[in-house]
């Protein structure tokens, strides 16, 4: 079945179900360390390379912008309901996973930025997850990178989120379907 005959329901669903899954996963790690673990804990998993390290972020990556919560919760909002309002569009499997990926993501933060500790809407982030010489994240930052590597590489291979391959023949591109 070509890209074109495909019930866009059926790719909205599974992006939702996958960023169901990530969301659920978010939530869930974070709560399991917020039980388990006090605040500042570091307990190492693999050796010193990987260590779950109990933090609370009020910034962005690396802490950026700590002063500048909102900001991050309004982006937040808009990248939520710009994939929301995108997902009709996609007639691909790739795409739907992608876009769900970085959706639970997205809303597992903005939990965290409208629901925790300070409160609305500079809510601090429940990260946990340490690698060496690197950051300290959480299970949706995982799922938004994920999610963008996926895109980025759909669309360095020509995949189109409407299930069509982009192609450039010497003369002319063209687009064919899956």
């Amino acid at each position: 079945m070509n890209g074109s005959k495909r019930r866009p329901a059926v790719f909205v669903l599974g992006a939702a179900l996958t960023a169901l899954v990530v969301y659920v996963l978010d939530q869930a790690t974070k709560a399991f360390v917020e039980r388990t673990m006090q605040l500042g804990e570091s307990i190492s998993v693999v050796g010193d390379w990987v260590r779950w390290h109990y933090i609370l972020n009020p910034g962005a990556a690396f802490s950026l912008g700590e002063d500048h919560t909102w900001v991050f919760t309004g982006i937040m909002a808009v990248v939520s309901v710009g994939i929301m309002l995108y997902l009709p569009r996609v007639r691909s499997w790739p795409w739907a996973l992608g876009l769900g990926m970085v959706l639970g993501g997205a809303l597992g933060n903005l939990t965290d930025r409208l629901f925790r500790w300070p409160g609305f809407p500079s809510g601090h982030v429940v990260d946990f997850i340490h690698v060496k010489h690197f950051a300290v994240f959480n299970t949706a930052d995982c799922g938004v990178v994920i999610g963008i590597a996926l895109i980025a590489l759909l669309l360095l291979m020509g995949r189109e989120p409407d299930g069509t391959r982009y192609s450039k023949t010497r003369d002319t591109g063209s687009r064919t379907h899956d």
